[in-house]
C-alpha cells in the first residue's frame, strides 16, 4: 500500500455565547449560567454545599475570564459543580460570589469545555444593558 499520504490533526471546535443584563453583576451573573449549561448539558445539579469565590482582573475581560475559570477549577480540583450563582457583587476589578453545588461525582455529564479563552471577549454596555461574549474551547 505503501507510505500514507495524510495524517491527523488536532482540531479545536469553539462555543461562542453573549450574555446580557441591566446590570454588570447579572451579566457576569448570566454569562456564569451559559456555561453551567454547556458543562454540565442541562442536567439539574442540586444545591447542597455553598462556596464563597472572590477574583480579581486587570480589567472586565480579565474578570470574566477569571470568573468562568473558577466553574473549571471547582469542577477539577474539588470535583465541585455549581448549580447556581448567588449574591454575585462586582465592585472595581474584583468580584465576589456565592456558588451553590454539589459534588460533581455525583452526576452523569462529561464536561467538554477544555478552556475559557481570550478570544474574541468582550465587555461593554449595548444602550441599557451589559453584554459579555465569551469563546470557549471545547
Amino acid at each position: 500500500m505503501g507510505k500514507m499520504k495524510y495524517k491527523f490533526l488536532e482540531h479545536t471546535a469553539d462555543i461562542k455565547f453573549q450574555s446580557e443584563g441591566k446590570t454588570l453583576d447579572k451579566a457576569f451573573t448570566n454569562a456564569g449560567y451559559a456555561l453551567l449549561e454547556i458543562i454540565t448539558d442541562k442536567e439539574k445539579i442540586k444545591a447542597i454545599k455553598k462556596k464563597k469565590i472572590s477574583v480579581k482582573g486587570k480589567d472586565k475581560e480579565q474578570l470574566l475570564l477569571n470568573f468562568l475559570e473558577e466553574f473549571l477549577f471547582l469542577l477539577d480540583s474539588e470535583d465541585f459543580v455549581v448549580g447556581k450563582i448567588e449574591k454575585l457583587k462586582i465592585k472595581e476589578n474584583e468580584l465576589v460570589a456565592e456558588l451553590i453545588g454539589d459534588k460533581a461525582s455525583k452526576y452523569d455529564f462529561s464536561n467538554s469545555v477544555k478552556a475559557i479563552t481570550y478570544n474574541e471577549m468582550r465587555v461593554e454596555k449595548k444602550g441599557k444593558n451589559f453584554i459579555c461574549q465569551v469563546v470557549l474551547d471545547v
